[in-house]
């Protein structure tokens, strides 16, 4: 480097340390980078000088100036020149762009920012004017450094929190499946009869759970549940609830009880409702609740008994073509302590259907903000192929798809019972 390259020592103050004070000079006449740099030294600024824009290239490519007064006429290469040499460097910070310059020219400073240059000084050059300049470039490099030290914070904990996201996003997509799990069978043939299941959450997990078990050689229990909200809480409780309702653990469902000979029989379905009730207030302690529909249904006979507690409305869809809605509402289970469930009655001939359903298929709403409803869905269910079991369960959410234009704000659940004949299965 030559000996032109700095009038005071170049190692001093660190970029971004303190105030920014480092001027680079650049001018081809030494008289006039003498002149600039002994009022911008008695100012207290760092000042280094270059005679030429070639070699202020290479003063910039080891140090990092934050603000720069070049000569717009110089030999070889001219200060526009550098300046679009400058701007074309990688630096992390800002550089203050000053031009040096006898041109006054609309069309000439029209160039001189395209080229980069942030502000003019016209020549001979006032020393209060120039120091004026510069502390309005000091102020917007420093507030360009405040911005990218924002940024850079803001870049800092996106990237955390993205980790987060993430990792929740694993545990999410893990959760999901153990959730689904919990659906170990989606289809069961009983004799000639058959249960179905379908179960969609509208996130990585959701509050909806099927399912079914056998009471006894020729009973079965087919139930509905949907809990209180979304998320994580609500698909907890479908795990503790699905416990209780155990298929494949008769000892732990709380809906089977053995009688003197060791055999097992099941509370009624009003009964069960209360008892998960208690359970639920007493136990769990929670504000979460949830609706139910169980049905205790006799594979003999078709008989079916059912607790609706604020699930909708069971369809049962007749051989013939028709559609019954049956239930009476009710509360909700683990909303009220001490509250009372009724319970419905019907029977079932061969070729009819008991569908349950959750609020995510009776409530869905299309485009326009209208929900399908009971109405809706008997539109839906009477134009539906001749088809069986999941097929049936498939075609009919593909029909809801179209009803919802494919979005889905709640979760999803069915259980379909088919029944044909009054074979008895062995359990």
């Amino acid at each position: 480097m030559s000996e032109t390259a700095s009038s005071t020592q170049m190692g001093a103050a660190a970029p971004g340390s303190g105030a920014l004070r480092r001027v680079l000079v650049v001018d081809d006449s030494k008289m006039q980078r003498k002149i600039l740099s002994a009022s911008l030294s008695r100012s207290g600024y760092e000042v280094i000088e270059a005679a030429s824009g070639e070699e202020a290239l290479k003063i910039c490519a080891e140090i990092t100036p934050d603000l720069v007064l070049s000569d717009w006429m110089m030999p070889g290469m001219t200060g526009l020149e550098f300046c679009r040499a400058f701007r074309a460097m990688e630096r992390q910070s800002y550089g203050y762009f000053i031009l040096l310059t006898s041109k006054n020219e609309t069309a000439e400073i029209a160039h001189g920012l395209e080229a980069g240059a942030d502000d003019f000084l016209t020549k001979p050059v006032s020393g209060q004017e120039l120091r004026a300049r510069l502390a309005a470039g000091q102020r917007i490099v420093t507030m360009q450094a405040e911005l990218v030290e924002k940024n850079r914070v803001i870049t800092s904990t996106l990237d955390e929190l993205q980790g987060l996201y993430d990792s929740i996003h694993r545990d999410l997509v893990e959760a999901r499946k153990l959730q689904q799990s919990l659906v170990k069978e989606r289809f069961r043939s009983f004799g000639e009869s058959e249960v179905s299941l379908l179960l969609r959450p509208s996130g990585h997990v959701g509050g909806d759970l099927v399912g079914f078990f056998p009471i006894n050689s020729r009973r079965i229990g087919v139930y509905g549940i949907d809990v209180s909200g979304h998320g994580i809480t609500s698909a907890l409780m479908t795990v503790r609830l699905a416990g209780y309702l155990s298929g494949s653990s008769p000892d732990q469902n709380v809906a089977l009880v053995q009688n003197d000979f060791g055999l097992y029989d099941s509370r009624a379905p009003a009964e069960l409702a209360a008892h998960l009730n208690a359970l639920v207030l007493g136990e769990m302690q929670t504000e979460t609740y949830f609706t139910l529909a169980y049905a205790d249904i006799d594979l003999v006979s078709g008989e079916v008994v059912l607790v609706q507690a604020g699930h909708p409305h069971p369809a049962v869809l007749r051989a013939d073509g028709r559609i019954d809605y049956i239930g009476e509402g009710g509360l909700p289970v683990g909303l009220i302590d001490g509250a009372e469930f009724g319970q419905v009655e019907t029977v079932l001939n061969p070729g009819d259907r008991l569908l349950l359903m959750s609020d995510g298929i009776i409530e869905a709403e299309n485009p326009r903000g209208e929900q399908l409803g009971e109405t809706g869905l008997s539109e839906i269910l009477t134009r539906l192929p001749p088809t069986e079991g999941p097929a049936f369960l498939e075609a009919m959410m593909q029909e809801v798809s179209g009803f919802t234009a494919g979005v889905y704000n709640d979760d999803v659940s069915a259980a379909l019972f088919d029944f044909r004949s009054g074979k008895v299965f062995e359990a």
